[in-house]
């Protein structure tokens, strides 16, 4: 039994073997402190994107967990990150959410710091510190920022693995839609929402669930039609196929539904005929230039998230990042991904039609923020909360594959995802550091989640 200095059994809460997890893990506050240290202490955590701060001197602010941080482009086009908070008494230091600034001065007192975290100014500083004050200990705390793609992303812990080695096995998949035509781009600035939920309810949603969509969704996927209408009301899989599920070592994963990259954008809206087309005249140079089966995926709809909080939606283009706020909320920061040589006019209409489905106000955003918040808010019963949850939909198929790397679940429509994403959940909430994890055995994980 594994027993922490906060006295949280980790071993109870995670059952691999079994696709168990305890309820309670959306519920206590001593294990969402120890998931702040053990996770969001040690984890990557998405920042911002390339396009959002193409610039000199663009920055964004943003949170990792309930850290405040600020990203900056620097004059030599570097990124660096730094804890939005004067290193003088601790006030925040940037108030806009974006800008352009080559400098900033903190509100309470005036200490000001130059674009790379180094404190420049102080008010009076001769006639008040008297020399006594050594400037050069009181920059701004950098925080470790590395770049995948475009996407940057920071970590606390110095011991981290890179980005590259805790991405693993699942760049092969962010490869396909990441590195195609161009690349992508995010569009903001993001809308920021509210729920009343545990952040692992929709991180474990979007890594591995494509089991609601039929049930949860049915009305808005009646009134949308498309590729995805035939699941509706869960009476038959999808015409094209049950899809499949990935899950890597460090919890990364994702579901894919064959063929079905536009399902959520009505067939006769701009952006359901203009996404269309674009499949249409881009999918066959991805099969030519990837083979059929990984090529397949471009133009498939994939539900996918990055642990521990960042995830995706392509084919609806939905970005996310979901910022615990305490163990029954978090703030949702939600931006569009569009191809860079997509048109202005294709671009707009997926924007629209983003926000019209996965945005704060979306009707499928909605959905699924009802699931959401009673999963969290029904613990607040305690017989309630000392039962368990079920992951075992596909539970002894999961397998390897000589073509697609990590796990394999043989169906968008299981739960290998959930499995992965809470094995990788234990393994980190539970071990006292990274290199503890590293020495582990690199292929145990796998033997753990096939059973073999």
């Amino acid at each position: 039994m594994s027993i922490n200095r906060t006295q949280v059994d980790v071993e109870s809460l995670v059952d691999v073997r079994n696709g168990i997890q305890a309820k309670k893990i959306f519920w206590d506050q001593e294990i969402y402190d120890l998931e702040i240290e053990q996770i969001f202490g040690k984890c990557w955590q998405f920042l911002t994107h390339d396009s959002l701060i193409p610039n000199p001197g663009d920055f964004t602010t943003g949170f990792m967990a309930e850290d405040e941080v600020f990203v900056m482009r620097q004059d030599d086009g570097s990124v660096k990150a730094f804890l939005n908070v004067c290193s003088h008494r601790g006030a925040r230091l940037v108030a806009a959410e974006a800008g352009n600034a080559r400098a900033f001065s903190c509100p309470y007192h005036g200490w000001s710091y130059s674009m790379d975290g180094a404190l420049k100014v102080v008010p009076m500083e001769k006639e008040l510190y008297r020399g006594a004050l050594d400037k050069s200990q009181f920059g701004l705390r950098e925080i470790r920022v590395e770049s995948y793609r475009g996407l940057y992303y920071g970590n606390l812990d110095p011991q981290a693995p890179s980005l590259s080695d805790y991405l693993g096995d699942v760049k092969f998949y962010l490869d396909i839609w990441m590195e195609v035509n161009g690349g992508i781009e995010l569009v903001g600035p993001p809308s920021r929402s509210l729920l009343n939920c545990n952040w692992k309810t929709p991180a474990e949603n979007f890594v591995g669930d494509a089991y609601h969509v039929g049930w949860t969704h049915v009305a808005s996927l009646m009134a949308l039609g498309g590729e995805l209408s035939s699941i509706g009301g869960m009476e038959a899989p999808p015409n094209e196929g049950l899809g499949m599920q990935v899950t890597s070592r460090f919890g990364h994963g994702f579901g894919v539904l064959w063929d079905t990259a536009p399902a959520v954008h009505a067939i006769g809206s701009d952006a359901g005929k203009l996404y269309r087309e674009w499949f249409a005249s881009r999918r066959p140079k991805m099969v030519e230039k990837l083979g059929a089966q990984v090529g397949r995926i471009y133009g498939s709809h994939l539900n996918g998230t990055i642990f521990p909080n960042n995830s995706y939606l392509l084919g609806t283009n939905s970005f996310k990042l979901w910022v615990p706020r305490g163990p029954h909320q978090i703030e949702v920061f939600t931006w569009t991904i569009v191809e860079k040589e997509m048109p202005s006019e294709l671009k707009n209409a997926i924007v629209t039609g983003m926000n019209s489905t996965f945005g704060t106000a979306g009707m499928l955003e909605s959905d699924d923020s009802d699931n959401m918040e009673s999963m969290t808010q029904n613990n607040r019963g305690r017989a309630t909360r000392e039962g368990k949850l079920n992951s075992q939909l596909g539970l002894g198929f999961d397998k390897l594959d000589s073509v697609f790397p990590g796990v394999i679940g043989q169906s968008a429509i299981g739960e290998t995802s959930y499995r992965g994403f809470y094995r990788a959940y234990k393994e980190i909430l539970g071990a006292d550091n990274w290199q503890t994890i590293l020495d582990l055995d690199p292929d145990a994980w796998k033997r753990e989640l096939t059973g073999q």
